[in-house]
């Protein structure tokens, strides 16, 4: 089965200067990213059949970006190429891994999807809505929620991620959460960060947050908690699936990993009447690992690992007693 990816396709520009920031940093490294494209560059990776639905400009690094999501097995036949400037991010890091972002945001607002295209991708395939910009309104933001109600009279099984930047949303948190109702209510599956699930949720007991979004119709919610691993929410049952020992040197990416690690598994195997209950465990365990490898190494794409790297790596329960 197929993977649909949509939203953006840019360029990060990492900041090799730890510790200084956006403002001091001087030298930066060229990287593929979009969290769309990481996302279908881990399942391509993978050995899946991702399919990525974007746009970038008819320029040097939109180029670079449709040459480098190819060699990762991605589909690329929905990706425009438009006169409006490729998409840029500036990211900085810390010791600790953690980023800094600056968006000039470019062609990845301009994606227009057209209903017979939107018919095409969405037969035997998942959609998977990780997009970080397409929130943002536009017409990727008309394509996006155009795709994901189409999806939904389907049947097509459909993956929420927010992606919340606050230096997108600095500000107009409110209208965030209320654009991600919309989806939380299309959506079979969830993944947010457990700051996430307080903002959107409004409640700090993680247990009354997932009850939220199962209360607008979504079927599972993964919560990623960091170095603690991940909580399940199905069915009435919820469960934390602990992390691995890891040494985090870049965090961008780590998050799409894991989501398209989960979809490429997703995407082997019927979801059966309980919608992939006695897999999710599996599927998480996997996905630990492969977003373990990805934080081990600078880049969002460059990281990934392959099936049998993956498979062949021994990892450590964090804290395992």
């Amino acid at each position: 089965m197929k993977v649909i990816c949509i939203g953006e396709m840019l360029i990060d520009f990492v900041c090799t200067d730890t510790n200084k920031g956006l403002v001091n940093g001087v030298n930066y490294v060229k990287k593929s990213g979009g969290a769309p494209a990481n996302v279908a560059a881990c399942i391509g990776k993978l050995g899946g059949e991702p399919v990525l639905v974007g746009s970038v400009g008819n320029d040097p690094f939109g180029a670079f970006l449709i040459d480098e999501v190819k060699r990762y097995a991605v589909n690329t036949d929905h990706v425009a190429s438009l006169s409006t400037s490729t998409t840029l991010a500036f990211v900085s890091l810390g010791d600790n891994g953690e980023r800094e972002f600056a968006f000039n945001r470019g062609a990845d607002e301009q994606l227009n999807l057209d209903d017979a295209t939107i018919d095409t991708l969405l037969s035997d395939s998942i959609l998977h809505l990780g997009s970080a910009t397409a929130l943002l309104g536009g017409e990727l933001g008309d394509s996006y929620l155009r795709i994901a109600q189409q999806a939904k009279k389907n049947g097509n099984i459909i993956c929420f991620d927010p992606n919340f930047r606050i230096d997108l949303w600095r500000g107009r948190e409110a209208e965030f959460r209320d654009i991600c109702n919309t989806y939380f209510a299309l959506a079979d599956i969830v993944k947010v960060s457990d700051e996430e699930l307080v903002l959107l949720s409004q409640q700090d007991d993680m247990a009354q947050g997932c009850q939220y979004f199962h209360d607008l119709g979504v079927k599972v919610v993964l919560v990623t908690l960091g170095p603690d691993g991940c909580l399940i929410s199905q069915n009435g049952q919820q469960y934390i699936v602990p992390a691995y020992e890891i040494n985090a040197v870049d965090t961008t990416g780590a998050g799409d990993s894991f989501i398209g690690a989960i979809l490429f598994q997703m995407a082997k195997s019927a979801p059966g009447e309980n919608f992939y209950q006695d897999d999710f465990k599996g599927f998480i365990e996997f996905a630990g690992k492969v977003s373990g490898l990805v934080c081990a190494k600078i880049g969002a794409m460059t990281a990934l690992p392959t099936l049998p790297e993956v498979n062949a790596m021994t990892f450590v329960v964090k804290n395992k007693a």
